[in-house]
């Protein structure tokens, strides 16, 4: 599987993992305010490497994909924020085991596009 399609992939399901998760936070403000956030930021990830892969062009496709890399450095973010505020009462680090690496793959994504432009 090329590169490119294991990102599609791992950041579709990591979309669709997060959806499930928000609906486990409580229905009180902060969690109103950071479900929202971190909602947001991780179905960015993959709507931002769907808009790479149908780039028109090798910078269109490491902007689109530098864009989905700071969206999942974002999703770490909130994540961290309900791990230590103990928001859930679920695992997070499932979910920011699947941001770290979906950081890693784009930054490595980004990096091999930038050597050969």
């Amino acid at each position: 599987m090329e590169k490119s399609n294991v990102i599609q992939e791992k950041s579709y399901r990591f979309a669709v993992n997060i959806v499930f998760l928000v609906r486990e936070f409580p229905k009180s403000v902060e969690g109103y305010v950071i479900a929202k956030q971190l909602l947001k930021a991780a179905t960015s990830v993959g709507a931002n490497v769907e808009e790479a892969l149908g780039g028109y062009s090798k910078q269109d496709f490491i902007f689109k994909m530098s864009i989905a890399l700071k969206e999942a450095r974002e999703s770490i973010y909130w994540l961290k924020i309900v791990k230590d505020s103990q928001l859930v009462k679920c695992n997070i680090d499932v979910y920011l085991d699947k941001a770290i690496e979906l950081r890693k793959i784009l930054t490595s994504i980004i990096k091999t596009s930038r050597r050969h432009c």
